[in-house]
């Protein structure tokens, strides 16, 4: 039997395998897909992210990450512009999670792909392939899905859907947003776009359920319903031809959630916390989260005790953001904050460097 088992390969699961495995661990993590595929992301690396990818022996500018130094804020008129108080890059989940995948592997990581967990009760846990394991540690890094019997409760704002597409820009419009994340409000959510190595514009939005519905459920007419309402994305998105089929879709996705008891699992990535996407820093919590899991286990460290400090380490900055991103379901409140960055635009640095997750200490 595995001395960890971790269910999940995004990037929790994999900065835990790693991280185990290089100080001797015997692991082993199942992914339930079998080959590589595209998330529901914004695809925002911060400098914590970055410093964690750093950690794991992994460089997303050797995969073709480019660089982001700005950051733009709309809400109906023009966009608002502030720098970055951080490095960042973007890449896309694509390449990341099986860069990260692959170095597990490297470090002698068991990496069962389209295998998945069916339960997890009493230390046991049924496989999709029969197996039946009872490890000594248990991580679960499962990301937006839940798995029986371990389901989140909803957060603070928890009426939303998560929408993502690819566009090829034409290329004045590429040029502009180059360097760029553009965070567009509209009525009944908000939209990140920024670009990724693959020359496509990355649009990752979440609308609420309500204004979903009254577009009748289509995908696509929630991007209309951007372009109708927001003029810098109509406009960056002029000629722009999409290139997945249909848009990637998650739903139920609980911002605010921040998990502060263990029932005996690790839980990591967006098992554990789950902060607003506009703030960026969704991929750095789960790298984070992984390696912190992982450092507890190899202290010793009870998985109790590990989930109460990983909560308390990150749960104002989260219930925070969550707080916020409720606000700004309301156009008023949308145009008055960009109204405010205006004015000051230096607030939107202060936004971005305030949602940071702090180093801990060691367990």
């Amino acid at each position: 039997m595995p001395d960890v088992l971790i269910v999940g390969g995004g990037l929790a699961g994999s900065a835990a395998a790693i991280t185990l495995a290089r100080r001797g661990a015997a692991v082993t993590l199942v992914e339930r897909s079998e080959a590589v595929h595209d998330k529901v992301c914004g695809e925002f690396l911060s400098g914590e992210a970055l410093a964690e990818l750093t950690a794991l022996g992994c460089d997303p500018r050797a995969l073709g990450a480019v660089p982001l130094h700005a950051v733009r804020a709309c809400a109906g008129g023009d966009a608002v512009r502030a720098l970055l108080p951080f490095p960042a890059l973007s890449v896309t989940r694509r390449l990341l999670d099986e860069a990260l995948l692959e170095r597990a592997s490297g470090n002698g990581v068991l990496v069962l792909r389209g295998v998945s967990a069916r339960t997890a009760d009493g230390g046991e846990v049924r496989l999709s392939d029969g197996r039946c394991l009872r490890p000594e540690h248990l991580v679960l890094a499962t990301g937006k899905h839940d798995l029986r019997g371990h389901r989140r409760p909803a957060g603070i704002h928890s009426d939303l859907v998560g929408l993502k597409a690819y566009f090829r820009l034409v290329p004045r419009l590429a040029a502009d947003l180059a360097g760029h994340v553009d965070v567009v409000f509209f009525p009944g959510g908000y939209l990140g776009l920024q670009p990724v190595e693959s020359g496509e514009a990355n649009a990752c939005l979440v609308v609420s359920k309500a204004e979903l519905a009254r577009l009748g459920g289509d995908p696509w007419a929630v991007f209309r319903h951007v372009k109708a309402h927001a003029p810098h994305a109509a406009r960056l998105l002029e000629g722009a031809t999409p290139t997945l089929g249909k848009p990637l879709a998650v739903s139920a996705i609980p911002y605010g959630y921040v998990r502060m008891r263990s029932e005996g699992a690790f839980h990591v990535g967006d098992q554990a916390a789950v902060i607003p996407s506009f703030c960026g820093e969704g991929m750095g919590i789960a790298l984070r989260s992984g390696r912190l899991a992982a450092e507890a286990i190899l202290a010793g460290e009870h998985a109790t005790a590990f989930q109460a400090r990983f909560g308390r380490l990150v749960y104002a900055r989260v219930k925070g953001a969550a707080l916020l991103s409720r606000a700004l379901s309301s156009v008023p409140l949308q145009r008055t904050a960009v109204g405010a960055a205006s004015l000051a635009p230096h607030l939107l640095t202060a936004l971005a460097a305030a949602t940071r997750t702090p180093q801990p200490s060691s367990p």
